[in-house]
């Protein structure tokens, strides 16, 4: 049986295969009713593909001359999905090549019709996107290569640097991958720890498929899993920031999962927990807006602590002056 869109991808294949096609030969062709060949064809041209009819008893529908249109076909709303979706790859700094994103963005230009062409390079023109988070970099075949090990719940071995710079070689049943405010995650059952437990996907230092396959539980929540982790390893740290701006502005600057806005006579109250601080720093020196930091003192040395760092790379007397 026929789908409507292979009908439809029919009707322009037809298009394209013949200078002039009538309707009557559209719906033998394609097993359809004259009338939804017609309906077909107003779907092609609000897609924006350049078909002509020509009127009469012997009329017939064409492509408009010289035009060819090819076979992969995107909605407006596919069109919006795509593009957003790769714009936001970009900005979160995901483990895909800037490069390999904007080529993508002008393939995906090629093979639409001229207004939603416009439309796509509308999206990328106005929209700016401020994320509040910095992600850790990854090698992106590593990541390729852990998703297809889930998948098919093939086994992997790593070479793991833990937190305190330990090295260690472990074998992992791959259950599932999280990214978790700005780093990513690897959730298995480690052969060396006999337990479930978390990897951060930046600290492994080298990883091969191997043969052996395992049985995935039936039931697993890796969100919950990478979360209790972060939790029992990690104290999660109580912050508050002072914005000095309003409400209204704040609200239109700060993402929901950033944290809790509360309005104050000073400012903005920004409250939040966070296991990680080092994006949570980021984040504020991002904002175009005074900041003032209350808590913890952890994010205070932080920022300290990088105002230091950039401090020195302009004020380094062995530095030749102009």
């Amino acid at each position: 049986m026929y789908s409507p869109t292979s009908r439809l991808l029919g009707v322009l294949e037809l298009l394209q295969s013949r200078q002039h096609i009538s309707g009557t030969e559209l719906a033998q062709r394609l097993e359809i009713h004259p009338r939804t060949v017609r309906r077909y064809i107003q779907q092609l041209q609000d897609m924006g593909i350049p078909v002509e009819a020509e009127r009469g008893i012997h009329g017939s529908y064409r492509l408009k001359p010289g035009q060819r249109v090819p076979p992969l076909l995107f909605t407006e709303q596919e069109t919006l999905a795509l593009s957003l979706g790769l714009l936001t790859i970009r900005e979160l700094q995901f483990p895909v090549e800037r490069s390999t994103t904007e080529t993508t963005l002008a393939k995906i230009e090629r093979v639409l019709p001229a207004g939603l062409v416009q439309h796509a390079r509308a999206l990328q023109a106005a929209i700016s996107m401020q994320l509040g988070m910095r992600s850790r970099r990854i090698e992106p075949t590593w990541l390729m290569q852990l998703s297809l090990a889930v998948q098919r719940c093939q086994q992997v071995q790593i070479e793991y640097l833990s937190a305190i710079q330990i090295l260690t070689e472990r074998t992992i049943d791959a259950y599932g991958i999280v990214f978790n405010e700005g780093a990513w995650y690897l959730v298995g059952y480690c052969y060396l720890r006999m337990a479930i437990r978390v990897f951060r996907l930046d600290r492994i230092q080298a990883m091969q498929l191997l043969d052996s396959s395992f049985e995935r539980p039936a039931s697993i929540d890796i969100i919950a899993i990478v979360q209790s982790a972060l939790n029992a390893t990690d104290q999660p740290n109580e912050v508050e920031v002072l914005l000095k701006t309003t409400i209204e502005h704040a609200r239109h600057i700060i993402p929901p999962a950033m944290g809790r806005l509360e309005a104050t006579p000073h400012g903005v109250l920004l409250c939040r927990t966070a296991v990680h601080l080092e994006w949570v720093a980021f984040s504020l020196l991002e904002l175009d807006i005074p900041v003032v930091v209350l808590q913890p003192a952890a994010l205070r040395e932080l920022l300290q602590a990088i105002a230091t760092k950039a401090l020195t790379m302009i004020n380094d007397p062995a530095a030749p002056s102009n």
